[in-house]
């Protein structure tokens, strides 16, 4: 019988009882085939010493130099000789970087016996004649029924599978907006080759590390990994390497999913693991094992790794997470997909190319562990450089932004509009602004702006998971989850937490120092002046190489070329708010003390109660006395550190209410603005033009002391107890409750309440609600962010709000749906100067007609109803029993909208004041609803100033006396006032407005006044009040001169 072996690159080592058996004193045997490539180094001598056995040749362990070798024959001498060969062959393979079957064929390519000789360094012992040689085209059969393995339901049902796997999107893209494929929304990042000479090269100084690395004509696409490098040799194994955040994990998902739908036909079989997995698992366990314990429907294919031209990929992600040692004394060779050994070391004889030889090998990795793979071992090193073009943020965010659920279920067709101009906008920033663009060139920035702009502009309802600091929160558990900042050192100390410590206490000094550009000496002071231990050195420069860059980035601004900001704005004061929280900002004394509190509460425990037993039997019953003096210190300390919690309460309101961010933006506003480039916040007249605003530090300390939040950092390894979180929350009971009695400008209240919406504290929310009589918000931009935090925030009670006032909000008919909740428990209620056309007056109907309404007074004044709006508003008045005063000032009524209303009074029993003034009212509508007014029961002032009624008219209507008509129709807007005081106000408030007013309507405007005071004054008859109107109107006609002449 003919038993050939034909050989890939080694022999396996199951294969030797197979080979023992066909070799000469085998029945039947005639002929072997002997891979000389042979396993080197501390394994050489086993290797040989199997092949002596297997040829029948025995060499003892301690043989003399004077004795002489057994006599061999022809075969024996044979194998002992390629045994040698393939000894020598791999330990220059290991001295010269190059394939050891290579050398071995240079070696003993001259020895190959007869005209069947088998190439590649196979050598063929001819028994017998009698048996046939192997066909070449058994050995094609056999490749093509291999081939077809590769197309089998086996590899179909794992790329199924690593399909459904990896298009898998995590918990915060489903949570923070509509969940993308990867295929829907991915842009590839900058990939540049490089070579481990420039990875080992001195790094530079922390500062001038440049954080755009603008690529080089070494760009590569992910599809070319593989290509032969510049000396034509294949490439087998890959390293490609980036700083957190520049998208190595979601690259390898990429291309994981693009094998799976037919996008890498370079690859028949893709392998994927993760070095995380890897490195908790220390049980012996073969490469065969540990694939089908993980892809289970691999099970057949496995068989055919090695003894096939099979193109496998494997991919190993994360290996700075597990630690790998190529010394041969650390790891021991294994070239047997069969032998079980540590999972540590199937990655190192993967690498080495022990273990399957012909697999491709993708390692992702951070560059502090590029060095740990040593450099004979891989073909080609890639970095990874984001996305360091400008062009491809703008594509992100176009696809990102652009997609159909960005904005909601409802926003088919209202948002497109404002989707295209989010991206136009965001764009344009990105040309103009180039530190937004230095932030974007990570990807991980670029999905947290778009995280945020979603929930600032599409966010309709407010579950409590959606908050600002849960956004940060998320984020950096989608960058740092599991990250630990050096697997080799046995601190262990997880990623997020050294950032805490160290950035947090930068950003905390630049809040307090309200400052965000950092200079050199700035890093070295935070970073370097506690550092002692080698391990601390260490740990420092790994963050440098490692994680630096993610948060700290050179500014760009003229001037500040050599000074550092972070990335994003908002990070420094989530990180000093952080650092605030987790109590690191501590002084000598407290960290001493409660370094020692916690030894001797521990030690003074079990000394005591050891002593209690031994007093027992001795005389020493003072010494418990002794120890029991032990824990009150504890005690003590913990009644300190108790003040520490009032501290960061104190801290928080401090900041909260400070009074010269009186004048800025609510912070919504300003977060809006530093993405898109938007108009700023104002500066206090007595600030310095570049002070700077940090008004989100106190509110992601609320928000970082929420539970959900608390859960997720405890995940990054920074524990916030519930007793500290506890007793924060009471001590900012007593401060920042009693400073929001104080009376807040909008904007601040407004913050005040999106604190108390990022806090999630019911109990507290519900406590600092009731305190809140009145809420005004006038002049703050109401998105509908700001009235689902309103009303979310205002919902934990159902008291009864005296006054809500949202003037100039922006309100719409969506706003109306958001509030409804809230505008039911009002009973003034401020809508002036909105956009609530005849669909809000719907809502407002609704409102008004709602068995819970408590609304007494509303203003409407200058909103588009027109005529259909004042038919809602007519029924509303119908069936409404709360209202008291209605205000529809200016809101384009007309005689038609003014009838309708005029024909449902009758039927309402409660009203007392009905203002329709402005509203181009002649005078059978205003008379009519002046003898309506007369019939109604409660009814006794009407205002019907500034409309197109007759001087006839306006003398008839001027002379009602509620005493004696039952109603008062004032005509004039000068009626019952001072006109002097009056007047200057209003034409000192036109003045200094006027630079941002429209004049064309401004001059209208006027020109209606003027005629006011005209009237007004014919109909006194006071001749000192004539004298007022009479000045009051040259005041006016001068400002509508300069007007008409531009010189205003």
């Amino acid at each position: 019988m003919l038993q050939a072996m034909q050989c890939q690159s080694c022999l396996p080592w199951g294969s030797w009882m197979q080979l023992h058996r066909s070799l000469p004193g085998s029945r039947g045997t005639r002929s072997v085939y002997l891979c000389a490539a042979s396993v080197p180094g501390a394994a050489g001598s086993y290797f040989l010493r199997k092949i002596l056995h297997a040829s029948s040749v025995y060499l003892p362990r301690t043989q003399s130099r004077s004795s002489s070798l057994p006599s061999l024959n022809l075969a024996q001498l044979l194998c002992l000789t390629m045994g040698l060969l393939g000894m020598v062959s791999a330990w220059l393979a290991d001295l010269l970087s190059v394939p050891s079957c290579a050398l071995a064929l240079a070696l003993h390519s001259s020895l190959v016996w007869g005209n069947e000789g088998v190439s590649w360094g196979c050598v063929r012992y001819q028994g017998g004649s009698q048996e046939r040689s192997v066909q070449p085209s058994a050995s094609r059969h056999g490749l093509s029924q291999l081939r077809n393995v590769a197309s089998s339901d086996a590899i179909k049902k794992h790329q199924k599978s690593l399909s459904a796997w990896f298009s898998h999107q995590p918990n915060e893209e489903r949570q923070f907006g509509p969940s993308f494929s990867l295929d829907a929304v991915h842009v590839d990042p900058v990939i540049r080759e490089s070579s481990l000479e420039e990875i080992l090269k001195p790094s530079p100084d922390l500062t001038i590390q440049n954080q755009l690395q603008q690529p080089s004509s070494q760009v590569i696409s992910l599809q070319n990994l593989f290509d032969v490098d510049a000396y034509g040799r294949q490439v087998k194994n890959v390293v490609l390497y980036g700083t957190v955040g520049t998208g190595k994990s979601t690259l390898i998902k990429k291309m994981v999913v693009d094998w799976c739908h037919g996008r890498l036909p370079r690859f028949e079989l893709v392998i994927p693991f993760s070095c995380e997995d890897l490195s908790h698992s220390h049980a012996p366990i073969s490469l065969r094992r540990l694939i089908t314990k993980k892809y289970q429907h691999l099970r057949d294919v496995v068989p055919m790794l090695g003894t096939s031209n099979l193109k496998v990929l494997f991919i190993l992600n994360g290996l700075e997470r597990v630690n790998l040692d190529f010394r041969l004394a650390g790891t021991e060779l294994c070239c047997d997909p069969n032998e079980p050994v540590p999972p540590s070391a199937i990655v190192v004889n993967l690498l080495r190319k022990y273990l399957l030889p012909e697999a491709s090998i993708i390692v992702t990795t951070r560059p502090s562990a590029v060095r740990r793979i040593p450099g004979k071992y891989v073909g080609r090193y890639a970095e990874i450089c984001g996305f360091s073009d400008t062009n491809l943020q703008k594509l992100y965010f176009q696809m990102r932004l652009s997609q159909p659920g960005c904005s909601g279920e409802d926003s088919a067709g209202s948002n497109s509009g404002e989707q295209e101009n989010l991206v136009e906008m965001l764009s344009r920033n990105l040309e103009r602004h180039n530190q937004i663009a230095a932030a974007c060139f990570l990807p991980s920035y670029c999905w947290l702006v778009c995280t945020t702009l979603h929930f600032l502009y599409f966010t309709r309802t407010v579950p409590p998971s959606q908050t600002l600091t849960g956004i940060y929160t998320s984020f950096l558990r989608l960058n740092f989850s599991g990250e630990v900042l050096d697997s080799t050192d046995p601190t262990n100390i997880s990623m997020m937490k050294y950032v805490a410590k160290m950035v947090g206490k930068l950003a905390y000094e630049g809040v307090m120092s309200r400052k965000t550009c950092f200079s050199e000496d700035d890093l070295q002071q935070c970073f370097e002046v506690e550092m002692k231990t080698e391990s601390e050195l260490n740990l420092l420069e790994v963050f440098r190489s490692d994680v630096f860059r993610f948060f700290l980035t050179p500014c760009v601004q003229p001037g500040k070329e050599h000074t550092f900001v972070f990335t994003i704005p908002a990070m420094q004061e989530y990180l000093a708010a952080l650092y605030v929280v987790l109590g690191e900002k501590k002084t000598l004394a407290q960290r001493v003390g409660k370094e020692l509190s916690e030894v001797i509460g521990k030690v003074s425990e079990d000394v005591a109660v050891v002593l209690s037993i031994i007093s027992k039997v001795l005389p020493l019953r003072f010494l418990p006395v002794l120890f029991n003096l032990l824990k009150i210190f504890p005690r003590y300390f913990s009644r300190l550190s108790g003040k520490d919690r009032d501290a960061i309460a104190h801290t928080m309101a401090e900041e909260l209410f400070k009074e010269e961010d009186y004048y800025n933006d609510d912070v919504l506003d300003q977060i809006n603005s530093s993405i898109l480039g938007v108009e700023g916040p104002m500066h206090h007249p007595d600030e310095a033009p570049d002070d700077e605003v940090f008004e989100l530090f106190p509110i992601f300390m609320g928000g970082i002391l929420s539970r959900r939040n608390r859960a997720i950092l405890e995940q990054l390894g920074c524990s916030i107890k519930n007793l500290a979180a506890f007793e924060i929350a009471k001590a900012m009971k007593k401060t920042v409750i009693r400073n929001s009695r104080k009376g807040l400008p909008p904007s601040e209240l407004m913050d005040y309440l999106f604190f108390l919406h990022e806090f999630q504290n019911e109990r507290f929310t519900a406590e600092a609600i009731r305190s809140l009589r009145t809420v005004n918000l006038s002049s703050v931009k109401m998105t509908p962010l700001k009235c689902c935090v309103l009303a979310s925030v205002m919902g934990t009670t159902c008291h009864e709000v005296e006054e809500l006032n949202l003037t100039s909000c922006n309100l719409d008919t969506s706003s109306l749906r958001i509030l409804f909740p809230v505008l039911l428990r009002c009973r003034t209620l401020h809508l002036q100067l909105n956009s609530l056309d005849s669909d809000a007056c719907k809502e407002i109907r609704d409102l008004l007609l709602h068995d819970k309404c408590v609304v007494s007074n509303l203003r409407l004044a200058n909103n588009p109803v027109g005529e259909q709006g004042a038919q809602y508003l007519a029924e509303a008045l119908a069936g409404n029993h709360s209202l008291t005063h209605l205000s529809l000032l200016h809101t384009a009524l007309g005689d038609r909208g003014t009838e309708v209303i005029a024909q449902h009074l009758a039927k309402n029993q409660h009203l007392q004041e009905l203002n329709l003034g402005y509203n181009s009212l002649t005078d059978t509508a205003a008379l009519h609803v002046v003898e309506v007014a007369k019939k109604h029961s409660t009814l006794d002032k009407v205002h019907l100033y500034f409309n197109d009624i007759s001087e006839d008219g306006k003398r008839a209507l001027h002379s009602l006396r509620a005493d004696r008509d039952g109603v008062r129709a004032l005509v004039f807007l000068t009626a019952g006032t001072d006109v002097s005081d009056y007047w200057s106000n209003i034409l000192n408030v036109v003045q200094r407005n006027l630079p941002f007013w429209d004049r064309e309507r401004v001059r209208q405007h006027l020109a209606l006044i003027l005629q006011d005071l005209e009237s007004s004054r014919r109909q006194t008859a006071n001749p000192w009040r004539k004298a007022k109107f009479l000045r009051v109107e040259n005041e006016v006609k001068k400002m509508l001169g300069k007007l008409q002449h531009g010189t205003l």
